[in-house]
């Protein structure tokens, strides 16, 4: 290791040397690897955290290159994988760290293999679905859990520690903007980057063992906002993921998003596994430039989005016609709700 690369980092006392040492030995997951995930990930390695773990399911696009920082117009033409095109960039930022990456969805059915090899798992996902698996693998297996979230120019960041703060689950509902989406509002980069900033800082006060104050932060960086939440009030004793007699229902194989091809017809209908009602009028309105031919009636919503045609019912179930691959069929859905 080469002693002058972190040694503006050793200079700061609450890490010094004995931190950066802490970060060497340091197992972190990153579960997404889009705008947070690339931002996130960039910090880590270049602070020299040994170890990094890069979970996605997505490719590069187009799209992608306004805020998500280690991609290239190379990635998108090569159609590579963002968990390879993360992994391929980091490598050359830092040849000292281990970069893993995994082209995969995270479910009920991986994601504990996945959390138990870890000391901190970090949120960069889309869909609160996902982070909700995530939340009942860190309690379950006793791993800190640093969610993260922006769309258009608002951001929030929690650091959930099991036994200590509550958990995503007992928050929900006092999240605002969950049915929101970067594809249906849009998201500007600066956001992206005041929430990495404290995600990370999070991240490395939490390995390298500095006192931690568990608070629910929020921003609008574009109407220049913030708030800063004790939630420890919130936890909830009776909470089924933390609470003194928990089952961790999103681990649980019913409460998982199902997938199922339609035979002969390039579809894959989706089922959420959580209770789940979506508002078609509202929907209809924040897909009015992004989508074509939006029809909407009291029982359903129907679009073309891309290269697809969706159709919404209000009990949370679409149709993805286009595809026949069920992990597209869902990043193509949590785009849209979230």
């Amino acid at each position: 290791m080469s002693i002058a690369r972190y040694s503006r980092q050793e200079l700061f006392s609450p890490i010094g040397k004995v931190g950066q040492k802490k970060l060497k030995d340091a197992r972190v997951l990153l579960v997404g690897a889009g705008a947070l995930g690339t931002s996130s990930a960039e910090m880590l390695v270049r602070a020299g955290v040994g170890h990094i773990t890069i979970v996605d399911r997505d490719y590069v696009e187009w799209s992608n290159l306004q805020r998500q920082q280690l991609y290239t117009e190379k990635d998108v033409m090569e159609q590579l994988p963002k968990a390879v095109a993360a992994r391929n960039r980091l490598k050359e930022v830092n040849s000292e760290v281990i970069v893993e990456g995994i082209v995969a969805d995270v479910n009920g059915m991986n994601v504990e293999e996945l959390v138990k090899r870890h000391g901190l798992i970090l949120d960069a996902t889309d869909n609160f679905e996902t982070r909700l698996v995530i939340n009942d693998a860190a309690v379950k297996h006793n791993v800190p859990f640093v969610f993260a979230a922006c769309v258009a120019s608002y951001g929030m960041m929690f650091p959930m520690i099991p036994g200590r703060t509550p958990c995503l689950h007992c928050l929900m509902d006092h999240l605002p903007a969950q049915n929101q989406t970067c594809d249906t509002v849009g998201v500007i980069s600066p956001i992206v980057q005041l929430v990495t900033a404290y995600q990370v800082t999070s991240a490395l006060k939490i390995l390298t063992e500095n006192e931690l104050q568990p608070r629910l932060q929020s921003f609008d960086i574009w109407k220049n906002e913030q708030a800063v939440i004790n939630v420890e009030s919130l936890k909830n004793k009776d909470c089924p993921t933390c609470g003194s007699h928990p089952t961790f229902p999103f681990l649980a194989y019913e409460n998982q998003t199902k997938a199922a091809v339609l035979c002969g017809r390039n579809t894959v209908q989706l089922r959420p596994g959580m209770e789940r009602s979506i508002p078609l009028d509202k929907l209809a309105l924040r897909l009015k430039e992004l989508a074509g031919d939006v029809t909407v009636n009291p029982y359903l919503l129907s679009c073309t989005y891309e290269d697809y045609r969706l159709v919404f019912f209000k009990d949370g179930r679409a149709l993805i016609h286009g595809t026949s691959e069920p992990a597209q069929a869902k990043a193509i859905y949590h785009r849209i709700v979230g």
